[in-house]
């Protein structure tokens, strides 16, 4: 896991630095292929919903998950830019209850295709948490898994994933058919999940002011991108697939600003339509004996002003915002794949802000051992927020 990050990391270094050397007439990203279902199609008008407001919702049937109805929620949000889009979420509510308590479980997207989202994934297995993530059924909690990463799965866009992920929750409960409006909420997820998490507690005050938030639990959170970027360097990696996906994500969201498509060669640009619309596990297939040595026409250093403000902006060290929602975070002491000083510094600044903040370190080195051992004091933790029991503060 940590070469695979290490990699993930490599690709955002040496795709953003290069980026600012673009010239003028630079290549548009390749985003991915629209999901089919016109379900996933915003309105022309998508522009005149206020954030969180229903698009449109539907009930479906899911096998694996009996005695829960499920819906799709189609809902209005916002990108980076501050432009309107449509995000969709998938909930799962235990079978004939209303207003039960609502987490919100934001799950690895760790891809480039729509096919790879929650509201889809769940029924191709491309989502690696699922287990985890619907554990909370057997509590009599509904889970929601939101596609934060937006309709370009934008994977990396963690500013974007904190706003899909609040407007999705202002969804369910403004849907009147899913019994929701009432419900206490909470949200959890972990790595990747664990930073749209992180993200949607510290822009609720000021994004979503209205919005309650009983709890949130985060754990393995890539707190600071820049550092990470900073940190590493350019061999080949087995998990090289998964460092493209996380370049062409933030190409995707910020196409003006890090115009990584330009600065590939012809072989990078056949490898970045190959993988435009694919999920982990062929990303990682395909891109274990690639490297951005490669595929790119150029190379500079991790010196671009631009590339390391994007960075920035998606760092939470970086973010001044602080939550004000009763918030676990759960982190690996010596975690190769997320740098433990990083969430020590946001969880510190937090707590020294008044914020009810729980710090729960791991002496665990292994990212997802990390993950498997929290999730349990997490939900542990949320359910006490449920019961209204008062937040520790433990930093």
């Amino acid at each position: 896991m940590r070469r695979i990050f290490t990699a993930v990391l490599t690709a955002l270094c040496y795709g953003l630095t290069v980026g600012i050397f673009a010239p003028a007439a630079t290549p548009e990203p390749h985003y991915p292929a629209p999901n089919p279902d016109p379900f996933f199609t915003a309105p022309a008008d998508i522009g005149d919903f206020a954030p969180g407001d229903v698009v449109r919702q539907r009930k479906f049937n899911l096998g694996p998950y009996q005695g829960t109805d499920i819906w799709h929620v189609a809902f209005r949000s916002t990108n980076s830019a501050g432009d309107p889009i449509m995000g969709v979420t998938t909930v799962l509510i235990p079978a004939g209850v209303t207003n039960p308590p609502l987490v919100s479980y934001q799950a690895l997207i760790n891809s480039l295709g729509t096919k790879c989202n929650p509201s889809t994934s769940l029924l191709n297995d491309e989502t690696p948490d699922a287990f985890g993530a619907v554990l909370p059924l057997g509590r009599g909690w509904a889970v929601a898994l939101p596609d934060y990463l937006g309709p370009n799965v934008a994977y990396g866009a963690a500013k974007l994933s904190g706003m899909v992920t609040l407007d999705s929750v202002r969804a369910l409960q403004r849907a009147p058919e899913l019994g929701l409006g009432r419900s206490p909420i909470a949200l959890a997820g972990y790595s990747g999940g664990g930073l749209a998490t992180a993200w949607a507690a510290a822009m609720q005050p000021t994004y979503a002011p209205e919005l309650k938030l009983a709890g949130v639990a985060a754990g393995g959170i890539p707190a600071d991108l820049e550092q990470m970027a900073l940190g590493i360097g350019f061999d080949h990696h087995p998990g090289f697939g998964l460092a493209w996906a996380a370049a062409m994500g933030l190409e995707r969201e910020y196409p003006q600003r890090l115009p990584i498509s330009d600065q590939l060669n012809g072989e990078g640009l056949w490898f970045r339509d190959f993988t435009a619309d694919e999920c982990r596990r062929f990303l990682l297939f395909h891109g274990v004996a690639r490297s951005a040595e490669q595929l790119a026409a150029t190379k500079s250093l991790m010196d671009s002003p631009e590339a390391r403000a994007v960075l920035r902006e998606n760092s939470l060290r970086y973010e001044p915002a602080v939550p004000e929602t009763p918030m676990l975070i759960w982190q690996g002491v010596f975690d190769g794949l997320t740098p433990f000083d990083a969430v020590e510094d946001v969880a510190t600044r937090y707590c020294a802000a008044g914020a009810p903040v729980t710090f729960s370190r791991y002496q665990i080195a292994e990212h997802m051992t990390t993950a498997v051992a929290g999730l349990p004091e997490a939900w542990n933790f949320l359910e006490a927020r449920f019961r209204g029991e008062p937040a520790p503060t433990r930093c």
